[in-house]
Parts: C-alpha cells; structure tokens; sequence
C-alpha cells in the first residue's frame, strides 16, 4: 500500500503549486512513512458561491441537516456475513455434533440474549472456540445464517431441528415462525404429537391450538396411531374436556374401547377409570342395549356396570325427575365450535334449483359448494350429527319423499332413505337424535300426518297425526317438545293461527294457544327455550311482523318486525340470534338475509346477500369445512 501511495505522489507531474491550489477542493495527501493520509475540507472551509454551486454527481438535493441512510443497517449485515463466510475478522468458532461454524461475537450477541450472556457474563466470553451441546449442527448453520441475513427457510424436513435450537438460542422470533409453521401442517394424524412437541419447548400459543384443534377433531383423531399410543392419564385428559367435539357420545365410547383393545392385557385395568369420563346417560337407549351392555370388557368389570346401570336409570327417568338427576356424565359436552357457516340449499327461484351457497359468518363472505343432486325447493332441512338432510319438497314436476345427504366435509351428496309419504313444504326438526317431518303438501291435499326417521335404525316410521291438516308448516323443538306453528289447512283452504304440540313420550298432539294472527309459510326459530314465528301470510298479505311464544305462560306476544315482509323464507338459530333468510314478498324472491337480536328485539340486514333471490330454501347453520 505504501508503495502504491509514494508512487503516485513521485509521479505527479504538477506536484508543486497545483497540487497545493486544489488541496482545498480535492484534499491534502501526506506521505507518512507507509501510510498515506487524505485530507479533505470541511463543509465550512468552503465558500459560499461553492456550498450553493456544487452539484451532486447523481442529480439528487444534497441533505441538510441530519441524515439517514435506510439501507446502511442492510449493507453491513450483507458485508458482515459475506467476511463470516471467508471467515475474515471472526472471533468464535462454534461447534455442534462436529461441524465448525465462524461468527462474530458481537453479531451474535446482538441477536440472541443467548449469546449475550455467554460473551458478556461466562467464562465463554474468552474463549474462542465453544462447543454446545444438544444443538443439530444443521438448525445452527441455520440460525447464525438467519443472524446475520434475516431469513431462514421453514420446512418440514427442519422445522423441530430448527424450533429445538432457536428455543435453547432463544431466537424467539424464529422460535414462533416454526410455531406458525407447524399450526399449517396440523392434521388428525400428527397433532397430539406436535401438541406434545409444543408443550416441551414452552410453546404456548402452539400448545392452545394444537389442543384446541384435537378437542374439535375428535372423532378423526381417534382413528389414528398416535391416539392409539397415549397413556391412559392423556385419553383421560382428552376425554373429560367438556369442550370435545363429537357428533354423538357414542363415539367416545367407542375411542375408548377401540384403545384398550389395542392392548387389553395391559390396559383393562385402566377400563374403569376411563369410562368414568364417557357420559354414558348420554348415549341412546338401544346402543346401550345392543352395544354397552353386550361388551364382554364392561362386563367383567364391576365398576363399569354401575356406569351402566346409572346410563339405564337416566333413559327411565321422565319430565322433572330426569332433568334433577344430575351426574359428571349426564352433563351435555359443549364443545368450542370451529367458524361457521350459513349454509342455504335449493330454493325456488323462481323454479325448482340445485345450487347450495355458504355464508361465511366470520369473512362475511358467500360461496358455492357442491349443487344437490337433483333440482329441489319447498323442502325440510335438518342437521344430524356432521350431516345435512335435505328432506322431501318438490322438483319442478312432483312432490316428492326422497332424501338426500350433504357431507360438508366432502362437499359431497348421497341418498338416504325416502320417507312414507310424498310431502312438500313440510316442516322438519331434529328431536332426541331422530329427524321429524311434519305436514306438508302431496300434491293434491295437505296433510295432518307426520313422521320419525331414526338413523340408528335407518328408517322412516308413522308417529301420531296432527289434529289438522298443516302445509307450509313452519316447525321448531323446545325442551323436548315438538312444535307445529300455523301453516294452510287445505280443507278449509285458511291460513291458521293454530299450534299444535308433539310429545314422543306419548306419541300425542296437543294444541296450545294460537297466535295473535294467521300465518302460512311463517319461518319458526328459537332462542332461549323461546319459539318465534317470522313472517309468513294470511292470503295476499305477506307480513313482516314476528311473534314469540313462552312456553312456559303459553303465551304469544308480538316482537320487533322485519325491514321486509317476508314469507317461505328459511329461519335458523345461531349464538343468540336469528337468522331469516330469502323468502318472497309476495312479488318477487329476496337475496337479502336479516338478523334479529333478541336482547336488543331489533333486526339488521347482513352487509352482503345471496347471489339469488330464494323462497322455499333450506337453511341450517354448520361448521365451516377445513
């Protein structure tokens, strides 16, 4: 260097007196020995026709006052780690499993209060080659990459190596980007284990959801090889959660049985510790029959019958007497639910139609899924476990008894059993874990008759008839008791006020009081052990008035009416509100959908609607599919 620098000084032929007329401008250079010093003016030795004359060479303002160079943090990260990589000015060498990385104390000690306090307060802080422990050599040449770059590559060939070694360095931000990661890939296949994996590390966030997201995909994650290998303290802990998500008691049961079989010579004894938490009151009478009682594991274990004869005792218990007998397994679960949906199916519009459309109830958002099979409007609709019946109605030419299935979770349809008789706008309900059809018309007369679908059985049964013939029904189940509210009597040929009400103990119809007017094609929801009927008509006049009824004073009294007069429009419950959806007013079908607030006894208007209008559709409230 210092011969560079003499040799151009010797060789400048305006050494003298030009060199020193330009000093002021171009700088000072002094040999010193085998240094070379440049000189430059300050801003201040300048004058002030030059201060405001000189230009930038690249054309922009010159700064005033203070100045910030945005990239310069980004430029001596990039000069840092490309010296780190030809190993120039490094100071610590680190070793995991072998491998030798070099690094810079000071960057590493800036990035991680890991190595701070190992390069500020331990005897590592004069040492320039450390070893640590338990560290993957692969997550670390990771790590001190991301340290001095700020980007690190997340998969699933590194993500635990990778969380392990940015928890112990505490890299948290890393730490919680692998968390992030993991939260993506969780399935019914591998979240106990990365429920485990979080709670080891002390990732909580990750732990909360990996929890979460067993308890609600219960019944899937019991199928799998990780649930098999538990410890009966954690299907213990799994199944005592009030919040687990299962369509039927029945199958927790069958978890539990299915786990101790893997392994009955070291795990029966755990039998009756296990069913204490199966809520087996809960379960239907005839699978305890035919199922629990039959199950040679139950039967040679003296506690389990207990259990059992407690389930048998509950099934005989009626009215009062059942709803005082409480018990830690005659408790319901009540499961945190995944998002939900609206989901609205077929319709007339102004014909029979096939497409089913999704509102997103947190996005506020619609969609299509799958269409039913076959065009279909004016139909009973009712959720049963994890499925959606699509029941009788008309489509376009008949009516028709036939039934089709709706798997959210495949966004598939099949068929089921067809009811007795062909029924069009009928009302339909889901009672004690049996799906009801009501009323209805056949095509050529209304009807008084109902009846029972149970699914245990799969098959359809006659129960007792109304006392009057009910079409455009509208249905709704309050404590265990089936209500049938107005409708169209066709003998007659009025609308009705008239209600009657269903008891399968005793298989009878009982009318209660009417309402305050009459109502054909009302929607019917309830909240709160409240049955409210929306809507409907009486002849040419569609209303918009609504009316509750209490149970309880066998009363009727009048609520906040619609924006719309609205009638054959869907209604369901959902967290404390209403959801009333399409219909018609007695001139065109609606798109729009209101919510009625029953603390507030007021209706808004959901901010985006249907992509059609609709009247006869089925509605029903389902979790949203993954």
């Amino acid at each position: 260097m210092s011969s560079l620098g003499n040799g151009s000084h010797q060789n400048n032929p305006n050494n003298n007196t030009g060199s020193s007329q330009n000093s002021a401008a171009e700088g000072t250079v002094m040999d010193r020995g085998s240094c070379i010093l440049v000189r430059y003016a300050s801003q201040n030795s300048l004058d002030e026709s030059s201060q405001k004359q000189l230009p930038r060479a690249n054309g922009k303002e010159k700064t005033t006052g203070a100045y910030r160079n945005n990239i310069h943090t980004q430029r001596s990260f990039e000069a840092m780690n490309m010296m780190r990589e030809q190993n120039l000015l490094c100071d610590v060498v680190l070793v995991a499993e072998g491998i030798e990385i070099p690094a810079h104390k000071m960057v590493l000690a800036s990035c991680s209060p890991y190595f701070y306090a190992m390069f500020t307060g331990f005897e590592e802080s004069r040492q320039d080659r450390i070893t640590l422990q338990g560290v993957d050599h692969r997550a670390l040449q990771l790590l001190i990459e991301y340290v001095y770059t700020a980007v690190v590559e997340v998969t699933e060939e590194n993500v635990q190596i990778l969380l392990t070694a940015a928890n112990l360095l505490q890299l948290t931000d890393v730490r919680d980007a692998c968390c992030d990661y993991l939260q993506t890939q969780l399935d019914p296949s591998n979240c106990l284990g990365i429920r485990d994996f979080a709670d080891i590390h002390g990732c909580i966030e990750l732990l909360n959801y990996a929890e979460t997201y067993i308890e609600q995909h219960f019944s899937e994650v019991c199928q799998f090889e990780e649930f098999l290998n538990l410890t009966s303290d954690q299907v213990v802990n799994l199944i005592k959660s009030d919040r687990l998500s299962v369509p039927t008691e029945e199958r927790v049961y069958e978890c539990v049985i299915t786990w101790i079989q893997y392994d009955v010579p070291g795990r029966q004894h755990n039998l009756a510790d296990l069913m204490e938490h199966v809520r087996l009151p809960l379960l239907a009478q005839d699978y305890l029959v035919q199922h629990v009682e039959k199950e040679q594991l139950m039967k040679g274990d003296l506690q389990c019958k207990d259990y059992i004869i407690e389930a048998l005792k509950y099934h005989l218990l009626k009215g009062e007497q059942k709803t005082s007998f409480k018990t830690p397994r005659t408790i319901p679960r009540q499961p945190v639910g995944l998002p939900k949906v609206l989901l609205v199916i077929g319709g007339q519009a102004p014909k029979a139609i096939r497409s089913v459309e999704c509102y997103d109830l947190r996005e506020e958002k619609w969609y299509q899924v799958a269409e039913m099979p076959t065009r279909r409007c004016r139909a009973g609709l009712a959720v049963l476990g994890d499925k959606v019946y699509a029941v009788g109605g008309f489509n376009g030419s008949l009516r028709v008894k036939t039934v089709d299935v709706y798997d959210p979770a495949l966004d598939q349809w099949t068929t089921s059993h067809c009811m007795e008789a062909r029924r069009s706008t009928l009302g339909v309900a889901v009672l004690n874990n049996c799906i009801y059809a009501v009323g209805g018309f056949d095509g050529s007369t209304g009807l008084s008759t109902a009846e029972m679908f149970d699914p245990k059985r799969q098959e359809w049964r006659l129960i007792a008839a109304m006392s009057t013939r009910r079409s455009s029904v509208g249905v709704g189940v309050v404590k265990g008791l089936l209500y049938a509210v107005g409708g169209y009597d066709g003998a007659s040929r009025q609308c009705l006020a008239s209600v009657e009400r269903y008891d399968p103990a005793t298989d009878t119809w009982t009318p209660i009081a009417e309402m305050s007017a009459r109502r054909s094609g009302a929607g019917v929801g309830v909240l709160d052990n409240i049955l409210y009927a929306v809507g409907g008509h009486d002849g040419p006049l569609v209303r918009k008035s609504v009316e509750a009824y209490d149970p309880v004073t066998n009363t009727w009294r009048p609520v906040g009416d619609m924006a719309f007069c609205r009638r054959n429009a869907g209604v369901v419950a959902h967290n404390g509100m209403l959801y009333v959806v399409g219909g018609d007013d007695g001139i065109s079908n609606l798109a729009s959908v209101e919510v009625y607030s029953r603390e507030t006894d007021s209706w808004r208007i959901l901010p985006s609607s249907m992509s059609i209008g609709r009247s006869y559709a089925g509605v029903a409230i389902i979790d949203k599919p993954l």
